[in-house]
């Protein structure tokens, strides 16, 4: 069922204040001017009046591709927030807003499952080893394909199919001093000392690369892949002072009037009875006047990253109006996760977010406001955690009415096969160095065009202990591995009452579901499926979440963590074995042990296996062959890097994958290092998920045959 609904009216109102506290206000600052329609002043592109149609098959449009960062739910106006995201809004005014599309709850899954259409452990997680990209896949039917923002998967997007890129490798960065993981076009990229910030950066290269393609006459792909408003909190000046003072009257009345702006949109048709605060954060009125004015000041930074967003996409329309090309461009607006949660380490309270040494964290308070009207956050599999704001725009070819609310289920891992469809192109079922999994997802083509999805397999939803199923109306879902929940979402969609006892039929129906497509589909380590607590620990907790007892509670508890682990990994690094003369350590992400000559592995399933940082001398050039026995209760495919001069620092340089069985069962291993040069390091990853994994007989050998090097040379 496709439940498609449109409301025009109350669409084009959506740009109204939300209430007397949190006026709307415009680019500059100032309150923004309400036309006869809600229109507003402050938009920079204005929506064609008329959909104009495709003239024929051959007219396949461009595509730009959205990716906001730990964007709550609620956090844009056409979702309910008081945020000026005047752009956005225009941009659901005139297309087509998903309101129950799913994210993984996690940065980097949900960025595998956006480039590949699978789950992430499916699709060989950050590696990708079992999984074509959505480049690749446009890049093979004649696109011109390029990126601007976070990348966080393994190696670089020109490594998988984009022919332009510019942007940070890493997880998160400074907006303002950026990182050492910077690249542009595969090279190292240095960040300028001043006049630099990672959300303009990105739009300036994507601009740039959009004339590339131009001049190129082929349709073009762009992915825009924002660092905002993820940690840390660095808005700009001018952003930030705009919201200043606008969030005095705290995370209660924000939530308040973001639900009763939801339900004036008519978000989710019939209503939804919102979740209450929970345990977990207290009354705003109950917080000391410091933590109120701090928090404040927080949430007037995370204002300011989401208004910027909507400023540099502004830019970005405008520039595709300019070109002729806004009307047979298809745009897709999402967010990786829901908010964040996790109040870390907060550097420079007492400055000022802008100021280049600062560095804020998140809030739980915010983010539980953030993500109105739901429970839970980024990381948990709740909606909260899990529903990001969608919203589809394509003038020329939507056959959907202006300002449409979509009601059915919809995932990342649907975009792929979505745009393979809308541009023509062919999936391919193998590619070089890889083993592409089935898709996962479907295409949403049909409810573009006005028409039935008429059903979708399950959605599996698993991050670290969190997990949880999607089927139709149905859901199940665990925090961190507690007993089940059961809720009717076409009922309950804040998941407020549980049914699982109600119905242990269709929760045993669904466990079942769960494990078989965890097992199957995903082929995750046995870790990741064990059983569910039978006894619920309540009140839920998590040791990350803001603790409001002082202004510094929060941070000291964090350097009190870091300090803890940072003795363990001093502690592990002494206990690892390193076999003298052979340069072998553990990866940061793996423990290393040797019992009776075998090579012992505690994989965290995070870039885990060993590093041959400068193998001996060898006397032999290449080709050479690594031999080894390989025994695995991990999960994932497996990789070799190497290098041939001390200037490459590993993984960069060449490197292999291959297959691992994971069945607790000894298998041999004959990988060809295909060089005519000598070998400088090496690098083993055996896995790519958590688990225990024995190598043993660890060889290095030459193209005769003959062993070069053998691993442990002696036990420790």
């Amino acid at each position: 069922m496709n439940n498609l609904r449109s409301d025009p009216l109350k669409l084009a109102s959506l740009v109204a204040a939300v209430t007397v506290l949190f006026p709307m206000v415009g680019s500059q600052g100032q309150p923004v001017s309400q036309g006869p329609a809600g229109k507003t002043a402050a938009s920079a592109f204005q929506p064609p009046e008329k959909q104009q149609p495709l003239d024929s098959a051959r007219d396949r449009p461009n595509i730009v591709v959205i990716l906001t960062d730990d964007l709550g739910f609620s956090d844009i106006g056409c979702y309910g927030s008081e945020i000026a995201t005047p752009n956005l809004d225009r941009l659901a005014q005139a297309g087509v807003r998903f309101t129950q599309f799913y994210n993984t709850a996690k940065c980097h899954s949900s960025r595998v499952s956006l480039m590949s259409g699978r789950w992430c452990k499916q699709a060989g997680d950050t590696g990708l080893q079992r999984a074509v990209t959505v480049p690749e896949v446009l890049g093979g039917a004649g696109y011109f394909t390029a990126m601007a923002g976070k990348w966080h998967l393994d190696q670089q997007p020109t490594d998988f199919g984009f022919q332009r890129y510019f942007g940070h490798l890493s997880g998160a960065t400074s907006y303002y001093k950026g990182d050492k993981t910077f690249r542009l076009n595969g090279q190292p990229w240095a960040v300028p000392e001043k006049d630099f910030y990672t959300t303009v950066a990105n739009v300036d290269f994507a601009l740039k690369f959009l004339n590339e393609a131009r001049e190129s006459q082929k349709s073009w792909f762009l992915y825009l892949a924002f660092n905002a408003p993820h940690g840390p909190l660095q808005p700009l000046e001018s952003d930030y002072k705009k919201y200043l003072g606008k969030y005095d009257a705290g995370w209660d009345v924000m939530r308040a009037a973001r639900v009763a702006k939801q339900k004036e949109l008519g978000l989710f048709g019939a209503g939804v009875e919102p979740s209450p605060r929970p345990e977990h954060i207290p009354a705003w009125a109950a917080l000391t006047p410091e933590m109120r004015a701090w928090e404040a000041r927080r949430m007037a930074a995370y204002a300011g990253l989401i208004d910027r967003v909507d400023q540099e996409l502004g830019r970005l329309f405008a520039d595709l109006q300019q070109h002729g090309e806004f009307e047979n461009t298809l745009i897709i607006f999402l967010s990786d996760n829901g908010a964040c949660p996790y109040d870390r380490r907060s550097v420079g309270r007492e400055l000022e977010p802008y100021n280049r040494d600062s560095s804020w964290s998140d809030s739980t308070g915010w983010a539980w406001a953030r993500n109105s009207p739901f429970r839970y956050y980024k990381q948990n599999q709740f909606e909260g955690g899990i529903a990001t704001p969608a919203i589809f725009h394509w003038p020329a070819g939507l056959k959907t009415k202006p300002g449409a609310l979509v009601d059915s289920p919809a995932h990342l891992v649907d975009v792929l096969p979505t745009l393979a469809e809308i541009s023509g192109a062919k999936i391919p079922a193998t590619w070089p160095d890889r083993e592409p999994s089935p898709l996962a997802g479907i295409s949403l083509k049909p409810i573009l065009d006005g028409q039935s999805v008429p059903s979708r397999p399950p959605i599996h939803l698993l991050f670290g202990s969190d997990r949880g199923l999607r089927d139709g109306d149905w859901k199940l879902v665990s925090f961190q591995s507690e007993p089940w929940e059961l809720y009717n979402l076409a009922q309950d969609r804040t998941e407020l009452h549980d049914v699982a006892k109600q119905h242990p039929d269709i929760v045993k129906r669904m466990e079942q579901q769960w494990t078989e497509m965890t097992k199957n589909v995903l082929h995750a380590p046995a870790k990741d499926y064990t059983p569910v607590a039978t006894m619920p620990s309540l009140p839920h907790k998590h040791g990350q979440w803001t603790d409001y007892t002082s202004l510094d509670a929060s941070s000291a508890r964090h350097d009190a963590a870091k300090q803890k682990k940072r003795a363990r990994k001093t502690e592990a690094k002494a206990e690892a074995a390193r076999d003298e003369g052979s340069g072998i350590r553990a990866r940061v992400n793996t423990k290393l042990t040797i019992e009776g000559g075998e090579l012992v592995l505690a994989c965290s399933g995070n870039d885990s296996g060993l590093s041959f940082d400068q193998l001996p001398d060898l006397k032999v050039h290449g080709p050479y062959k690594l031999v080894f026995n390989l025994q695995s209760k991990a999960g994932g495919g497996g990789q070799i890097f190497w290098t041939l001069d001390a200037g490459t620092k590993l993984p960069k340089g060449q490197h292999q994958a291959f297959e691992v069985r994971h069945d607790d069962d000894w298998q041999q291993i004959t990988l060809k290092i295909d060089t005519e040069g000598k070998l400088y390091a090496l690098r083993l990853d055996p896995c790519s998920a958590p688990g225990t994994v024995r190598i043993k007989d660890l060889k290095l050998l030459d193209a005769a045959g003959q062993t070069l090097h053998a691993w442990p040379s002696k036990e420790k």
